[in-house]
């Protein structure tokens, strides 16, 4: 049985302490009215507007045309408007920060349940002294589910503008928004979220059951349940999951759609996932626990981290390389944004996800050796965190983006709760599944 350290366990509560202090202060610090709004931007601009402001000031004591009144008045709401969006912007920095981190973490989380499950379909014979790790990763998803439940919901009570299509008074005034309607509207919105989340937690409550008590059993019945709610559970998901990239992604969005975005978010929950189990195992290895797992284990995972790294990168290409090939405005915009105001991220991102793992895990004898894994891991997960704030930030903060407070405060945070939860999940139970019917053939796994 493994023991929950008091260090990790310290060091996962200072995290979380640190990131709510942080989420706090992000919260705090966003600009409160349009007053602060003009601060702001005549800060930025060294004085510049506090002249504009004059200027109006003193022409408008002159006599004007109706003409020249009308133009002002014109300006005037114009200028009003910017502000409101500004401060939108800016209230929406800390929920976008917020945001993105809670979804990475429950989707990294939801990778590794769905790779548990396909190991299950599959009937896999190198991976059941894994499927331990497995579960003890899947526990962060009902905690997860919750928090980011109730952020959607704080959404839809209009505590953000990060959802445009959420307000009445932009979807009036803008008819391909209004035609969507039907689908993108709260209750019909928080209803398949709620389907959603709740089919991934039974399926892991279940699926974590019957492998317990598969280890109590005299046959193999658990195992064949968990074989067909496995196999159930696969077909809910790849609906599920194109669905949820819709709405909780695309959606942030409204105007811009690609047909490959669902299995674009795939690839990339799903190479975290699978990069999340190397390094928790590698970590359990660290400390003298898996006996069973072996070099060979390590290589298959060090694999399935290069494979999918490719994946995602032909997915990425072939997402970005149609639309600026096609250069239809309505499509192009939404790369148009990202190159010219998000252009080291969005980049950055390729390099991490792609270029720096393809170079190191491409050698066969660099996915058996640890340090090299930790390092390529550490890369992945941060380059994929960088994949979702490319995705959700410039729809919600426009060019107000910088990685500040709020957003580390936020990463501190869900991944001080998620090694609390997850290494307390592993602590509960035996990290060998004794009875399952591969078992033996896992723990002599050698190639």
């Amino acid at each position: 049985m493994y023991t929950f350290s008091s260090k990790l366990k310290t060091f996962s509560i200072i995290l979380m302490a640190l990131g709510l202090l942080g989420i706090g202060y992000g919260f705090w610090t966003a600009p409160k009215d349009i007053h602060e709004v003009e601060n702001i931007i005549a800060s930025e601009s060294h004085g510049g507007h506090g002249e504009v402001k004059h200027e109006v000031s003193d022409a408008a004591g002159e006599s004007h045309s109706a003409v020249e009144s009308h133009n002002e008045a014109k300006e005037a709401s114009e200028h009003n408007e910017h502000l409101i969006h500004v401060l939108h912007q800016l209230q929406n920095k800390p929920w976008s920060a917020l945001y993105v981190a809670c979804i990475f973490f429950l989707l990294v989380t939801l990778g590794v349940l769905v790779f548990y499950a396909i190991q299950q379909v599959a009937s896999a014979g190198w991976s059941p002294v894994l499927f331990r790790v497995m579960q003890g990763i899947t526990a962060y998803l009902p905690w997860g589910s919750v928090i980011f439940f109730i952020i959607l919901v704080l959404c839809g009570l209009h505590f953000n503008h990060m959802f445009i299509w959420l307000d009445p008074e932009v979807v009036a005034h803008d008819k391909l928004i209004a035609g969507k309607a039907g689908y993108l509207n709260f209750p019909f919105w928080i209803v398949r979220a709620g389907i959603f989340l709740i089919g991934w937690n039974l399926y892991r409550y279940y699926s974590a059951k019957n492998c317990l008590a598969q280890d109590e059993s005299k046959d193999d019945s658990f195992y064949k349940k968990n074989f067909n709610i496995s196999a159930l559970f696969l077909v809910f998901f790849i609906v599920s999951e194109s669905i949820m990239s819709w709405d909780w992604i695309l959606s942030i969005d409204p105007h811009w759609f690609s047909t490959l975005f669902g299995w674009y978010v795939l690839a990339s929950f799903f190479v975290s996932g699978i990069t999340t189990i190397c390094m928790v195992t590698l970590y359990l290895k660290s400390k003298g626990y898996l006996e069973y797992v072996n070099t060979s284990h390590i290589h298959d995972l060090a694999k399935f981290m290069f494979g999918f790294s490719v994946f995602w990168t032909y997915l990425w290409f072939s997402q970005f390389m149609l639309i600026w090939y096609a250069n239809i405005p309505e499509e192009i915009t939404y790369f148009i944004t990202r190159i010219e105001l998000y252009n080291l991220p969005f980049f950055g991102a390729v390099v991490m996800n792609f270029l720096f793992p393809i170079l190191i895990l491409i050698n066969t004898d660099f996915k058996r050796i640890s340090w090299i894994l930790v390092m390529a891991g550490t890369v992945i997960l941060a380059g994929h965190y960088i994949d979702f704030f490319n995705m959700i930030m410039p729809g919600t903060v426009g060019d107000r983006w910088f990685i500040g407070v709020s957003e580390i405060a936020s990463v501190l945070f869900f991944l001080g709760v998620f090694i609390y939860v997850v290494f307390t999940a592993i602590s509960k139970v035996p990290l060998l599944p004794k009875r399952n019917p591969f078992i033996e053939e896992s723990k002599h796994f050698h190639y």
